[in-house]
């Protein structure tokens, strides 16, 4: 009886289900995604001085809509400001006008469309599958995807291709229009790669496949549907084709495979010449299956639903799939044929991973849920028929399944996980460092080879050399003149003559510069992120692999900087680890000090 009225209560007869029923699984759906946004508050606003890793780039220099004055003249500041979508800087500066920080309202923006996500999922699983529990599940295993990745917590322009994509699924399946239009403007200015996989899905919707061949539809409406909708794609991309950035070109394959910052131990890794597998399908940038595209591990499920299909007089309820379905494979096939012209127009189309990284998460979601579905009915329907064979076993069974399956949808994340949700934030751990640089005129810059330069534009407002958060190589505009700078800096800063210590201060007018302690060894070269990509390259002809080896055998052999002696009479704070050195006083000195190690 207990079995039976579980079936009744989960899976109702003919897969008919009444209003009340889907209000309470809508709304379960909604409670699991308010838990996990809950979670990555108490990450988010966890301390004064918090930031989502990426939107150290991309949100940084929007504390000019507060201030114009900051961030003059800044490389770093600029670039990012000059890549940012249209309607993401739109948005961002219409929300900094009402008085809102643009760092606090990032940590609010992953929740709001979290629930935008989580309520087109559940409208796109109704639509192919009619049965509310099936949209929980969807929901529950897309929203644990969502917060196993830094995408949705960074609050950056690829944080929109999730609701933005569902939504798109959902007005195309209802067949409303206009929606569905709003949606490919909305991601044409929010995140473009977007509508590229909208236009793919609306072409192949224009076909179908009946008795193992492929035919043009037969349905008018479709080809208006379709037909306007590429029109629209069509005019919402085009300003991108269009657009020549100051900060162009876009990097070429040649340029690419020149910089050891690509290679696999470097800053952006993208090419593995001596692993063509990983390089196609698991690179984080260049893989068709990115880092996380199989987590949680509930998604793995989504794979065995072509099989349920194949034997579907075996699985009863599979029988309620409709014929939505086959947006899914549309989807797929999308998001595939992108990814490979990704790969042979290297970087035009910018990265390969961006074509499939989403679309593949949300087809995984829903289709799981399918699967998961489908399996637990034929358990439970089969321990709920009257027979006097196996009765207990079938009914332990039944009872053993629906707990296992509770406890990997439901608690397993977050309860079982480490750090979960893996938002990406970091905590700045030297406030008084931040507040500091924060005194200082508003056209101030800092130079240091230090992992906390890459915070400082964040906390203190205040512009950098450069760091290595914000080298990003894809324009080569901009990406020169960063790298320059870098080159520049490591030369000076491990320099044995002073002079090129003041040629950097007066070339690139800097104010102060920000010494770890120990930075000046060879270890500290070994173990510094930025650095170490530089002397395990094997491009032994890059000038920056060049001179990082030969500053790390100077070191070695006992090479004192110059920087290293000077500063202790130019330091004008001390705080922790750190020492913040003046740079108008170094460059007043006419001789060098005795060593003094920091």
């Amino acid at each position: 009886m207990f079995i039976s009225n579980l079936y009744k209560l989960l899976i109702p007869l003919n897969a008919k289900t009444s209003r009340s029923q889907r209000i309470f699984w809508f709304s379960l759906s909604m409670t699991f995604a308010v838990i996990y946004i809950i979670l990555a508050w108490q990450q988010a606003f966890g301390s004064e001085y918090v930031i989502q890793d990426d939107a150290r780039q991309h949100v940084f220099w929007m504390r000019r809509f507060l201030d114009a004055n900051l961030f003059p003249n800044d490389l770093i500041a600029d670039y990012f400001q000059s890549v940012s979508p249209v309607g993401y800087s739109t948005l961002y500066h219409a929300i900094v006008s009402l008085g809102v920080n643009p760092i606090f309202f990032n940590k609010l923006l992953p929740a709001i469309l979290a629930i935008i996500s989580t309520a087109y999922c559940f409208g796109i699983s109704m639509r192919i599958f009619p049965l509310p529990i099936t949209g929980f599940m969807a929901t529950l295993i897309f929203n644990q995807t969502l917060w196993m990745k830094d995408d949705l917590s960074s609050g950056t322009p690829r944080a929109f291709a999730y609701p933005l994509m569902v939504a798109f699924l959902y007005y195309l399946l209802r067949k409303s229009l206009l929606p569905c239009l709003l949606t490919i403007l909305l991601s044409g200015v929010f995140y473009p790669s977007c509508v590229l996989i909208y236009m793919g899905i609306l072409i192949l919707r224009l076909g179908d496949w009946q008795n193992g061949k492929f035919r043009l539809s037969q349905q008018r409406h479709q080809y208006l549907f379709s037909g306007i909708g590429l029109i629209v794609a069509f005019i919402v991309i085009l300003p991108y084709v269009l657009k020549s950035s100051e900060f162009g070109p876009v990097i070429t394959l040649a340029q690419a495979k020149q910089l050891p910052e690509l290679l696999p131990s470097g800053r952006s890794a993208f090419f593995d010449h001596n692993h063509p597998l990983f390089y196609f399908f698991g690179g984080s940038r260049s893989g068709m299956f990115s880092r996380g595209v199989l987590t949680p591990v509930t998604l793995c499920a989504g794979m065995l639903l072509p099989l349920l299909v194949r034997y579907r007089a075996k699985f009863p309820l599979i029988q309620h799939l409709t014929t939505e379905i086959l947006v899914l494979s549309q989807m797929l096939v999308t998001s595939i044929v992108l990814f490979i012209i990704s790969h042979i127009l290297l970087f035009k189309l910018y990265l390969p991973s961006r074509y499939t990284a989403y679309s593949f998460r949300i087809i995984l979601a829903i289709s799981a849920a399918i699967v998961l579905t489908t399996i637990l009915d034929s358990v439970l329907s089969s321990a709920s028929v009257p027979t006097q064979i196996n009765t207990y076993a079938r009914h332990l069974f039944a009872i053993i399944f629906t707990v296992f399956l509770t406890i990997a949808l439901i608690f397993h994340y977050p309860c079982f996980i480490k750090n979960f949700p893996k938002s990406a934030y970091k905590t700045g751990n030297y406030p008084k460092l931040y507040e500091f640089f924060q005194q200082q005129p508003k056209d101030t810059l800092i130079a240091s080879l230090a992992e906390e330069i890459n915070n400082l534009p964040t906390f203190s407002q205040r512009s950098i050399l450069a760091g290595r958060e914000y080298a990003i190589p894809w324009h080569s505009g901009y990406y020169s003149k960063f790298r320059q700078r870098t080159t520049d800096l490591i030369q000076a800063y491990y320099s044995p003559n002073l002079a090129d210590v003041k040629n950097l201060i007066q070339k690139y007018k800097v104010d102060f510069w920000l010494l770890e302690s120990g930075s000046f060894t060879p270890e500290y070269i070994k173990k510094n992120q930025w650095l170490k990509q530089y002397i395990n390259s094997d491009i032994n002809q890059d000038e920056l692999v060049q001179l990082t080896t030969d500053i790390f055998q100077r070191l070695q052999q006992g090479n004192v900087p110059a920087l290293s002696k000077i500063a202790s009479t130019c330091t004008v704070a001390k705080i922790q680890n750190f020492v913040v050195v003046d740079a108008n006083c170094i460059t007043s000195r006419g001789a060098m000090l005795a060593p003094k190690n920091l």
